[in-house]
């Protein structure tokens, strides 16, 4: 008893110093304006309006079913990574075949995450489910569901600092926000990042939370929200984040110093929690990557090594150093922007608003940088659009004539909605879908014998690969892995330069496959050559109305031979 008195009361004075930090404002939106009265002052403190509470289950609920038509809808290719550092593991462990990318072979990948699909796959064929459709839509379900307790914390997490209102609010926000919709259900490891890292945040701020000096709560609040293993499951949800992506480490880096400082039993902290929960995560990863590897390899550390000591991440190409915040994170946010600092402004909530600027400040300093680097911090920016939209719902507008008209709440939704929602369908439902579509109708012709072998004459890592064909076959993409040796040209490079003489050189006779798959923009310099090999166009897939990072790659063409037709 005599202990946990102690240690109830180190976490009483931690919480204590960290509301010193805090702006009693910060609790909601700023209250209504006097009759006739202009823009509250953002000092007033002020009660938040009275807001029916929505029942937790209710939001979990509504957000099961809303990333699960969100999962169903997202039919477009983004990223490589979603599917070969991913699924294609994955299909690999559960059914023996699937092709593992350099990274792999150099241990800078780990096992945690991708084994989480190999039991959906398992499952699956345990059901006799393992079909072209099931393998291509499951992953993303299962991901939905991941993305639908990331909405639900991102809810409590704005509840908790805020209040309700804002919390629905922000809800709003999460759920409409185009980049979201398009990025959260896909099976990319910074997919299930951003939802440990908000699950995380929100029992971290449990923790700190204090009785005394914050309006967020009262007294008998406060005892309520108090956990005495709140920050312990918040160090573990960050090992865990860690694990999955070790660049993660930035985020809690921040998030743990600025509480370190103001901890007075600062061993206490880092030899009872942090490196004993850090090392049983570190150790139980380590196992399974040496178990599943066959050797001994410590993953974080290459992964550390090659991505940020030696810039090896440079090699897929570089940005300016300002890009994150010039370009990138301005188009994931898109017209939530101005409301988000307009809500940093008024909210006063440095803490949560210097870890989105500390985040995109570290990854500026990278040479290579993506969008979806930064998506952990892109609902904590929304959390803030929740709250100037809360702090907007408060202000009734008339016009001279007492006249009620749109009130600035309703002309930001409607702006808000048809400036993301039409955004989310295009980018998920049209942009780049030709890659997808081609491998699952690859997959279901191969499902009825008609596939005999692939070969692909694209960039590398265009499309998926077994993970949705689900056929043992064999198939051929063009290589692209880092050479030793600054400026040789990959296989990708040599066949975009000069596809003719490329497929001539490398592949010779094409009659070792029965379908070959590239892009419109390469089909006219080797359709002579198609031809003469007795291979003809079978189907063609639209992708994009305009160009990326290439040509125009305006369609998806597959061509077969003759006599497999």
């Amino acid at each position: 008893p005599s202990s946990a008195r102690s240690r109830a009361g180190e976490e009483s004075e931690s919480a204590a110093a960290m509301s010193h930090r805090r702006r009693p404002h910060a609790a909601g939106p700023p209250p209504p304006p006097e009759e006739g009265g202009g823009d509250p002052s953002p000092q007033s403190p002020g009660k938040a309006p009275r807001i029916r509470p929505w029942p937790e289950r209710r939001v979990l609920a509504l957000a099961l079913a809303f990333r699960a038509v969100n999962a169903l809808l997202v039919r477009t290719y983004f990223n490589p990574d979603e599917h070969w550092q991913c699924l294609e593991v994955a299909h690999r462990v559960a059914f023996g075949y699937g092709h593992l990318t350099w990274e792999w072979k150099r241990g800078l990948r780990g096992y945690l995450h991708p084994l989480i699909f190999a039991a959906l796959y398992k499952f699956l064929a345990f059901l006799h489910l393992d079909t072209p459709w099931f393998m291509v839509m499951a992953p993303r379900l299962l991901q939905s569901v991941f993305a639908a307790f990331g909405d639900l914390y991102l809810y409590k997490l704005s509840k908790l600092i805020f209040n309700e209102h804002v919390a629905q609010w922000t809800l709003f926000s999460q759920l409409v926000n185009w980049f979201m919709f398009f990025c959260i259900t896909r099976t990319l490891s910074n997919s299930l990042e951003t939802v440990l890292t908000v699950a995380g945040l929100y029992y971290w701020f449990i923790a700190i939370k204090s009785s005394k000096g914050i309006s967020v709560i009262s007294k008998q609040q406060a005892s309520s929200y108090q956990s005495p293993h709140s920050r312990k499951v918040a160090l573990l949800i960050a090992a865990l984040a860690c694990a999955i992506r070790p660049t993660s480490a930035i985020t809690w880096l921040y998030v743990g110093l600025l509480d370190f400082i103001y901890i007075k039993s600062k061993c206490r902290f880092l030899f009872l929690e942090v490196i004993p929960l850090g090392a049983i995560v570190l150790a139980a990863t380590t196992f399974l990557d040496w178990w599943m590897y066959g050797s001994r390899v410590i993953v974080p550390l290459n992964f550390l090594k090659f991505n940020l000591f030696s810039s090896g991440g440079d090699y897929y190409g570089t940005h300016v150093f300002h890009w994150y915040f010039t370009q990138g994170f301005p188009s994931m946010i898109w017209t939530f922007l101005p409301l988000s600092v307009f809500g940093v402004i008024k909210s006063r909530e440095w803490r949560l608003s210097g870890l989105i600027a500390w985040v995109l400040g570290v990854y500026s300093i990278l040479g290579h940088k993506e969008f979806r680097f930064v998506l952990p911090v892109l609902p904590l920016a929304l959390m803030f659009s929740g709250y100037f939209l809360a702090a907007m719902s408060q202000f009734k507008g008339k016009n001279l004539h007492g006249k009620r008209h749109f009130s600035r709440l309703q002309l930001s939704v409607i702006l808000l909605i048809i400036t993301n929602v039409p955004m989310a369908l295009y980018m998920s439902l049209f942009h780049q879908r030709g890659t997808e579509d081609v491998m699952f109708y690859l997959s279901k012709e191969a499902h009825n014998g008609r596939v005999k072998g692939v070969l692909f004459l694209m960039p590398c890592h265009s499309t998926p690969y077994y993970s949705t064909l689900h056929s043992s076959l064999p198939m051929r993409f063009l290589d692209c892995t880092p050479s030793d040796n600054k400026g040789t040209l990959d296989e990708s490079d040599r066949f975009l330069m000069n596809p003719l003489d490329f497929v001539g050189e490398v592949f010779g006779n094409l009659s070792s496959f029965s379908h070959i798959v590239l892009f419109e923009s390469e089909e006219r310099h080797v359709i002579q050559l198609l031809l003469h090999d007795s291979f003809q166009e079978v189907r063609r897939f639209f992708h994009s109305h305009f160009k990326i990072d290439r040509d125009l790659q305006s369609s998806v063409v597959v061509y077969s031979r003759r006599d497999v037709l």
